[in-house]
């Protein structure tokens, strides 16, 4: 059996369909896994020392688990604690909390790499806590974690390929589809590379121009 390119093409609507769906399931988990992470940041740093320990105990269970024994435990467990999920909301959630906990610490990071100095120095102008926080420091922090945000968003679309294992009509559950009922594997996983390379190439492409613009308004306001 050689490689047959047309069967490639044939396919294509259909997969780029499921491509659709997890093109829609990874931006959502992203953009959840972003506020959820910064804010998990924001508290463990501005908040009170037991719930900064709490947290900090939460953020290293779910980094010291495989993401999928964490879908299993929400997807198979929930029920026997009443919460009880379809696949794609099983999906998104555990793929919002798992990004969530990589992102904090990214967002920790972040808040600790700013020089104290700068801080100081907007105190001395007249600044108050909050106006030195969202005009001096965030926009700091913006542009210093910005790679490993990008980095950590494309390791979450990789992520995604695990929700398969529930059903969710994703990717790699249609290629896989595809394989079994024609035995085109080969075909078949070349097609998934293929797309994966596209989502990944796009993102990156993203954060580029993000961290760019990010880094044109800091000179700027400097």
């Amino acid at each position: 059996m050689s490689f047959d390119p047309s069967f490639v093409l044939a396919q294509l609507p259909d997969v780029l369909a499921a491509a659709g769906v997890t093109a829609a399931i990874w931006a959502a988990g992203a953009v959840l896994g972003v506020a959820l992470g910064f804010a998990v940041a924001a508290a463990r740093r501005f908040g009170p020392r037991p719930v900064g320990l709490l947290l900090r105990l939460c953020v290293e269970l779910l980094r010291g688990s495989p993401f999928l024994v964490q879908l299993f435990l929400l997807y198979y467990g929930g029920p026997y604690l009443g919460l009880s999920l379809d696949p794609v909301p099983a999906g998104l959630l555990a793929l919002s909390v798992y990004g969530a906990a990589y992102y904090s610490e990214i967002f920790r990071g972040g808040f600790a790499a700013v020089p104290p100095g700068h801080v100081e120095a907007a105190a001395c102008l007249g600044f108050t806590r909050a106006q030195a926080l969202f005009r001096v420091e965030l926009p700091e922090m913006a542009v210093l974690v910005m790679p490993a945000l990008v980095n950590m968003t494309i390791l979450l679309l990789k992520e995604t390929a695990v929700l398969s294992i529930i059903t969710v009509p994703e990717l790699t559950l249609a290629v896989s589809a595809i394989g079994s009922a024609t035995y085109r594997f080969v075909e078949a996983l070349f097609l998934l590379a293929l797309l994966y390379w596209g989502l990944v190439e796009g993102c990156g492409a993203l954060g580029r121009l993000a961290e760019a613009r990010l880094s044109r308004y800091r000179a700027a306001a400097a």
